[in-house]
């Protein structure tokens, strides 16, 4: 079975890390985001990919080639426009055959994909959708199912009033070849929108697919900071662990879980502390505190700073004692200026970007 995942999005959401980055590709737990998806799908036993790309395609084909590095084959597909989620699988059309899968390019899980795929090819419905819980559905795309996990019907962020499941799409669909017949070409259709609501209107049989497994959308500065700190306490526990070399100075304090990517230097004195990653090649200056953050490759953090679950963009430069406070956001090449103290939330952009509206008009 083939799989398309689809990665055509700017990543505004994502924005400023995504300025210079396609989220397909953003380091998370300092490897491209794709591959922990790839990955994902291999141990399933799906390894001939689709990505439908959009954004800045030569970044991410140059980051991941063929696949064959991971063991799988990569084919790439690229829309002019976008094209919505359904009519970026529709413009990968001629490369499938049979029934496939569908993946939103933003999500890491745990999801029995394994599983899911044997109760499709049971049960014989057009579409299996996996549903996920979540505290708050009235942000998301709510689905109701009856009691033999059919798909009664699809609320788009309802109010509290509207809620009556708590089980949301999780991104993950199985699909017959059919349903591309309901896709018109070159045109943006969304799956959530246009096509299963069709399917029902029709009586074709939806299946959910109900998990309660690990599942987080990374689409946003928040979420991406949470999904380091869940796969570094879920993988690690309490570890330390280091990617290649790095001069750790014996005073320096570092308590984990807490990954150190290759050729970093950590100073006398200096404390990390985890769920916290270092990208290659990151210093951290004397008396320096890393708290829970994520700095990607190449960031310098100067003597005396403090940045407590916050992110650093690649070569983003910290000076001595800064104080940037929880979930600040700095783009890449930024510097933050001696004694600078960040409130909460703050976010910096790289030189030549401004609020995301402005952008891309």
């Amino acid at each position: 079975m083939k799989a398309v995942i689809l990665i055509g999005g700017e990543g505004t959401r994502l924005r400023p890390l995504t300025c210079n980055t396609p989220k397909a590709i953003v380091p998370i737990l300092n490897r491209p985001f794709l591959e922990h998806l790839l990955l994902y799908l291999k141990g399933h036993g799906v390894t001939d990919i689709i990505l439908a790309m959009g954004y800045l395609p030569d970044s991410v084909q140059s980051c991941l080639g063929d696949g064959s590095q991971l063991g799988v084959r990569i084919t790439y597909v690229t829309e002019k426009s976008p094209l919505g989620t359904a009519g970026a699988v529709k413009h990968a059309e001629s490369f499938l055959d049979g029934q496939f899968i569908v993946l939103n390019g933003d999500i890491i899980t745990e999801i029995d994909l394994t599983d899911m795929i044997k109760r499709h090819q049971e049960i014989k419905p057009k579409a299996s959708l996996a549903l996920t819980p979540v505290e708050d559905p009235t942000a998301y795309g709510v689905v109701e199912t009856d009691a033999q996990g059919k798909v009664k019907r699809f609320l788009e962020k309802p109010g509290w009033n509207e809620v009556t499941s708590n089980m949301i799409n999780a991104g993950i669909y199985i699909l017959e070849p059919e349903v591309l017949a309901h896709i018109p070409v070159s045109t943006p259709f969304m799956f959530e929108h246009h096509v299963f609501p069709a399917l029902l209107k029709r009586g074709d049989l939806i299946l959910g697919y109900p998990s309660d497994a690990y599942w987080i959308d990374i689409g946003t500065p928040g979420k991406y900071l949470e999904v380091h700190h869940d796969l570094l306490w879920r993988r690690d526990d309490s570890r330390v662990r280091t990617e290649g070399k790095s001069q750790i100075h014996p005073s320096a304090r570092i308590e984990g879980p807490v990954l150190i990517g290759d050729d970093c230097i950590i100073s006398a004195g200096a404390t990390v502390k985890g769920p916290a990653v270092l990208g290659p090649q990151c210093e951290i200056g004397r008396g320096a505190v890393i708290e829970g953050a994520v700095l990607w490759q190449g960031v310098q953090v100067y003597e005396g700073a403090v940045l407590k679950n916050c992110v650093a963009g690649f070569r983003s430069r910290i000076q001595e004692n800064c104080h940037i406070a929880e979930e600040c956001i700095l783009g890449d090449y930024v510097t933050v200026d001696s004694g600078s103290r960040l409130a909460q939330g703050t976010k910096i952009w790289p030189d030549g970007f401004t609020e995301p509206e402005t952008i891309h008009p």
